[in-house]
């Protein structure tokens, strides 16, 4: 009883951790149309290594299971939105084909990319994703509407291949892509929001497929995906999306962005230490 005590208290403050990522997970997957993936992810990969994860799969662990929590947040997130008649779901209809097929080449690239090189891919990302909230304006525009010709679905096919290789809900890069073709930014968010659950579930079931067999796994894996620190932060991320979308609605967003900016680069900050550390 005493040996058990001792592990729960050891392990207590990596579950609170869990529990407020998931807290901001949901909030901002509601607020920005994003999936959580960039709050789970550098928390979740500082989990796996106090769970003494072996660094050659503890970086396809996370990503794997950030997928088990980001995809049920943005369902909540996306049924908010459409609840309030904000998606586009002809954009939607549209692009999806893209994504998909985008997510399904980022994870059989995971499958065979180092940890080390998917520490690369998330630093520079974040390094462009925190300079566009820092930089970036919403008046920027490459037109009006989605192009007729099929440059929109090369973009989204890259967006589900990033997505996939970094387990984020693409929320970001398709709002960024929705604004420069002229949609409001909260039009943008919603209607990125939809394509949060689809990158999830695609995602969710490569890296399972991925990582199945695989040695170094933490106990109660399927594949790549890790079911006890999904579920640890599920109830809380599901709890706050819908928080986040009320505040998408009624509250300016500046300082967020400003704030989130300077989050991301923290992440970049942390991996690049973790790479030459």
């Amino acid at each position: 009883m005493s040996d058990l005590v001792t592990g729960l208290v050891a392990f207590a403050p990596m579950v609170a951790a869990l529990a407020v990522a998931g807290i901001a997970a949901g909030f901002l997957s509601g607020l920005f149309g994003i999936g959580g993936g960039s709050i789970i992810v550098p928390v979740l990969y500082t989990a796996m290594g106090v769970a003494n994860v072996p660094e050659d799969v503890r970086m396809q662990v996370t990503l794997g299971t950030s997928f088990a929590v980001i995809g049920p947040t943005g369902l909540r997130s996306f049924l908010a939105q459409r609840a309030r008649n904000a998606v586009d779901m002809a954009v939607i209809r549209r692009l999806a084909p893209a994504v998909f097929l985008g997510v399904i080449v980022g994870v059989a690239l995971a499958s065979v990319l180092s940890s080390e090189a998917l520490r690369w891919v998330w630093v520079a990302a974040a390094v462009l994703m925190s300079l566009k909230l820092a930089l970036g304006r919403d008046d920027w525009r490459l037109g009006d509407t989605l192009p007729a010709h099929r440059s929109a679905e090369v973009a989204a096919l890259a967006i589900g291949v990033l997505s996939a290789l970094m387990s984020i809900g693409g929320g970001l890069f398709m709002v960024s892509l929705l604004m420069l073709f002229g949609f409001p930014v909260l039009a943008a968010v919603a209607t990125s929001s939809g394509f949060g659950p689809l990158i999830a579930a695609t995602g969710l079931v490569g890296y399972m497929w991925a990582g199945w067999g695989s040695a170094g796994l933490p106990p109660g894996s399927l594949g790549y995906v890790n079911i006890p620190a999904a579920l640890v932060m599920l109830p809380t991320s599901l709890a706050f999306a819908p928080l986040g979308v009320r505040a998408a609605h009624g509250l300016p967003k500046r300082a967020l962005e400003l704030a989130f900016s300077a989050f991301l680069a923290l992440v970049a900050a942390k991996f690049l230490w973790s790479l030459y550390g």
